[in-house]
């Protein structure tokens, strides 16, 4: 009888499929991360998880932008001394077209927008001046850029600076007109951060899409 039980139960295994009955080579295994414990595959199969890693970035809220050049054009409609000067401030999304009767009354003008860009949060390191020049009706006008983007020198600035002076393990590549970061301890990231922040870029920089 024990013979033909034995006999009987090869039969059956011999006819299930053959990735039913085959020993699995990766094995679940689980890591802890932010929102808790995450699968992973460990094995000849697994698949390597991303490194921690960030995004250096040069951005600009375009609204607060557009307030702040609401709140300019306010003021100058109030300010006795700008009375009589013809004084605006015309907004192409982010570039600007400044005008006054004057040199001196443009450079007020300047100084009234700078205050309400700085006012709405939006940093002046992106704000470039063009030249000064006539204009009709015996004015004076001046465009501002306000710049976004890493440019490709800027990038190889950051990328050089991490290099030589990050924790070793940390690792840039410019990806378009921004820097990802990448390494091994999500500390090393923050010495990173730090280490930008105290540089003097001449850009205004932000860092995003964090990564565990």
């Amino acid at each position: 009888m024990d013979l033909n039980h034995r006999r009987l139960c090869r039969q059956i295994y011999s006819l299930l499929p053959l990735a039913t009955r085959a020993p699995t080579q990766g094995v679940t295994s689980y890591r802890s991360g932010l929102n808790g414990r995450t699968p992973m595959r460990t094995g000849p199969d697994a698949t390597l998880d991303p490194m921690p890693s960030f995004d250096v970035v040069s951005e600009v809220d375009h609204q607060e932008v557009r307030n702040a050049v609401d709140q300019a054009q306010r003021e100058l409609s109030t300010r006795f001394d700008f009375k009589n000067t013809n004084s605006t401030i015309e907004q192409n999304d982010l570039a600007l077209t400044l005008r006054s009767n004057s040199e001196d009354r443009l450079r007020a003008l300047r100084q009234v927008l700078e205050e309400r860009l700085v006012k709405r949060g939006v940093s002046l390191k992106g704000l470039e001046y063009g030249k000064v020049e006539e204009a009709a009706s015996s004015t004076v006008r001046q465009t501002a850029t306000i710049a976004v983007g890493i440019s490709s020198d800027k990038a190889r600035e950051i990328n050089r600076m991490i290099k030589e002076k990050g924790p070793k393990g940390v690792s840039s590549q410019t990806q378009g007109d921004q820097v990802r970061v990448t390494g091994k301890k999500r500390d090393h990231l923050q010495s990173v951060i730090a280490l930008l922040k105290e540089a003097d870029l001449a850009i205004p920089l932000q860092f995003t899409n964090f990564r565990d």
